[in-house]
């Protein structure tokens, strides 16, 4: 008896990326109006909660230990769980120690989920359809993104919520979802046995390189650009929630276009294309005065997200099939090493300079930026970078571009 269309990998790892999006949508909406209302955070504190926050991020290369004794499958459902508990309980504990632990519970989920789709999304879908489906799972993450900043918007402007009520709801959606996965789908078969140890391979320096970057920009974005605009701004949180569903509004259209362009354009140029415009970005955040020029810097920076797509196929292409798991785990390590650091450190320098943080975003994605340039137009394994070997089909593409 033949599964019904729906019951396929795409739609499962669809599923389980909106439901994480519905839960951390919840988390990102109401964190920094709860950090500032409620339990009086200053920018130290903001910065080690979200310090506290990446340590399971670092901490994610374990998941290839715990593989040896869960399936990936299922394990990516108890790991939505776990988030989905964290996000709930957080309104119950409204203190600095209490936010801190919930905010831990919440993030061993989370990082585990986005390892493990990651890995499964690499080694269940087509190369050719990555960038495609990729720019899908964040439409979902949009689409429910969303619905849930629709309805925090109009619960906090026209119904005064309060906070443990909205946190409950939205972490129940994703605790919901990763029950019902775990009954709806049957188990997936993955082709190639996957390696269970640690894997640091030379070749995917690039890859390492670019995704410890990435990381590093992205908490700039994740922890200053939205404690910009209620510190200096004084926006609240009907006004971050609106800006919120802007960005999502966006996104279910244009992740998916993001996700054919980089299957068209190429990873090289694609990430060249974000990087070139997160310097301005940047740049931007570092000297603006207008609230409303600082609310559009903020949507064109929610944009550029997709495009990191491209990092995740370039390794795709040039990585041993074996490798897809535990290299993921592995990446987003490395991804949180200076995510680890950097919102105490640059927490500590935002007390004097607020500016200088997002001057030194503008820098990584400079550096970024020249390490793009290395990237091969074909990158295959073998043809890892500019530098490395070439397959004769590159040398022809070279000669073509030229």
């Amino acid at each position: 008896m033949h599964s019904p269309k729906w019951q396929n990998p795409e739609t499962l790892l669809m599923v389980t990326a909106a439901a994480w999006g519905a839960g951390f949508a919840t988390w990102l909406a109401l964190l920094n109006n709860f950090a500032v209302d409620v339990i009086s955070f200053t920018g130290v504190e903001i910065g080690i909660l979200q310090s506290l926050r990446e340590v399971p991020g670092l901490l994610a290369f374990t998941v290839i230990f715990v593989l040896l004794l869960v399936a990936e499958q299922r394990l990516l459902m108890i790991s939505l769980l776990v988030f989905g508990i964290g996000v709930a309980i957080t309104g119950v504990f409204p203190s600095e120690i209490g936010f801190y632990l919930t905010t831990i519970l919440m993030s061993v989920g989370f990082h585990y989920h986005e390892t493990l789709r990651q890995s499964l999304t690499l080694q269940l879908v087509s190369k050719e359809r990555t960038p495609l489906v990729m720019g899908r799972q964040i439409s979902a993450q949009a689409f429910a993104s969303l619905v849930v900043y629709g309805l925090i918007f109009l619960g906090t402007k026209y119904a005064n919520v309060e906070f443990a009520t909205m946190y409950a709801l939205g972490g129940s959606v994703s605790i919901f979802a990763a029950l019902v996965c775990w009954k709806a789908f049957p188990k997936f078969d993955v082709h190639v046995v996957q390696t269970k140890k640690i894997v640091l391979r030379k070749r995917y320096w690039l890859y390492y390189f670019l995704t410890f970057m990435s990381g590093a920009r992205r908490q700039i974005f994740m922890v200053f650009a939205g404690f910009m605009m209620v510190e200096k701004f004084g926006f609240d949180i009907p006004t971050i929630t609106s800006l919120y569903l802007l960005n999502h509004a966006i996104n279910i259209f244009l992740a998916p276009k993001i996700g054919k362009l980089i299957a068209h354009w190429g990873e090289r140029k694609a990430l060249i294309f974000e990087y070139v415009g997160l310097i301005f970005v940047f740049t931007g955040y570092a000297i603006v005065e207008n609230a409303n020029i600082a609310a559009s810097l903020y949507v064109i920076d929610h944009l550029f997200f997709a495009f990191a797509i491209g990092i995740k196929s370039y390794f795709q292409k040039i990585a041993d099939p074996k490798d897809m798991a535990a290299t993921a785990s592995v990446s987003f390590t490395i991804n949180h090493i200076a995510a680890v650091v950097i919102p105490v450190l640059f927490g500590i320098l935002w007390l004097t300079s607020p500016a200088s943080v997002f001057f030194a975003g503008a820098a990584m994605s400079a550096l970024s930026l020249l390490a793009s340039f290395n990237i091969p137009l074909a990158p295959k394994p073998g043809n890892e970078t500019v530098k490395g070997p070439r397959f004769p089909e590159e040398e022809a593409l070279i000669q073509q571009s030229n």
